[in-house]
């Protein structure tokens, strides 16, 4: 038997469970990993509320690393014995043991540790493919980030600045601010004291931005839309305040023949030589040390529930984990 957290039904954070659960062998295509950490990600709240919907009962968690016990028939890129990380679905990485699709394991480069492995592997693959793949980034440009001092935010800040890029990042308070700035970021907006838009057009000089990256959503949508200069991507992959509101097409001519995407990292990664090419490129950037992945919260698996409630309340910052 081992420990994983299962939830029975949607809800709020008293609906995760710490129990016990039977860990077999793995089938064809499968792995058994023992898990060192597992990530923390707003996607497990999705999961968790029901807003991304699956059948119940079932795990959460989309993240982790640890070590492969056994492999089934078919598996040779990972064997017994290696260091691995993913972030792959189905959800699951709640747990001290788990058996999982093998075609999401990557393996961890032994200079990068099992905690560092697990925070970055969703917020750095997002980072990755949205900065190389779904707005290429070729350095000078000027760029919309919101909420620059999460998870992803501070890979990000690192990233841009890497990358030659000036960073506009939005921010909940005056020390998430400082903390972004601390991490590369040009230019940071308290959005509880001023205007974002009104704040891009002065950084700007009225031009506004070529590319929005939005993980906010409802509150923050129509306002990315007018920091984008014309012809500007507006990419929105995710919604920490909730779905985007219907829009009408004509918003995104009447800004300008904007472009709109709603990426995924699970698309981006879903052929196994994308996933290895972005592991690969993410992997070089945390060696080199041009990201430093920051684990600012670490909880014991069992107290997940405060995990979550602290991640809700936007009390994070960087990365957080649970330690089975």
């Amino acid at each position: 038997m081992a420990k994983a957290i299962r939830i029975n039904a949607v809800g709020g954070p008293e609906v995760m469970e710490y129990v016990d659960v039977e860990v077999g062998d793995p089938g064809p295509g499968e792995a058994r990993v023992r898990q060192a950490a597992c990530g923390l990600n707003y996607i497990d709240v999705y999961f968790r509320t029901g807003l991304y919907p699956q059948a119940l009962p079932a795990g959460l968690g989309m993240e982790g690393a640890g070590t492969v016990e056994a492999v089934g028939q078919g598996v040779t890129h990972v064997k017994p014995g290696d260091r691995v990380a993913y972030a792959t679905r189905p959800p699951g990485a709640y747990a001290e043991l788990r058996v999982m699709p093998a075609a999401g394991l990557v393996k961890l480069p032994d200079a990068i540790d099992f905690e560092t492995g697990a925070a970055m592997m969703l917020q750095g693959l997002t980072v990755q493919y949205l900065f190389r793949r779904t707005f290429p980034l070729k350095g000078g440009e000027t760029i919309l980030f919101h909420a620059a001092a999460g998870g992803v935010g501070l890979i990000a800040c690192q990233w841009a600045k890497a990358l030659g890029v000036t960073m506009i990042g939005t921010v909940g308070s005056d020390e998430k601010a400082e903390l972004a700035k601390a991490h590369g970021c040009a230019h940071t907006i308290n959005y509880n004291k001023e205007n974002f838009v009104e704040r891009v057009k002065e950084i700007t000089g009225g031009k506004g931005v070529p590319v929005v990256y939005d993980s906010i959503g409802k509150d923050t949508f129509t306002g990315s839309l007018d920091c984008l200069s014309p012809m500007g991507m507006m990419v929105s992959f995710g919604s920490a305040s909730g779905p985007v509101p219907d829009f009408s097409l004509n918003e995104l001519a009447s800004r300008g023949s904007l472009f709109i995407t709603r990426p995924s990292l699970f698309a981006y990664t879903a052929k196994r030589e994308d996933l290895d090419a972005m592991a690969a490129d993410l992997f070089d950037v945390v060696v080199s040390g041009k990201v430093k992945i920051e684990v600012n919260q670490r909880y014991a698996l069992k107290d997940v529930a405060k995990a979550h409630i602290d991640l809700e309340s936007r009390k994070t910052t960087g990365s957080t984990i649970l330690i089975p």
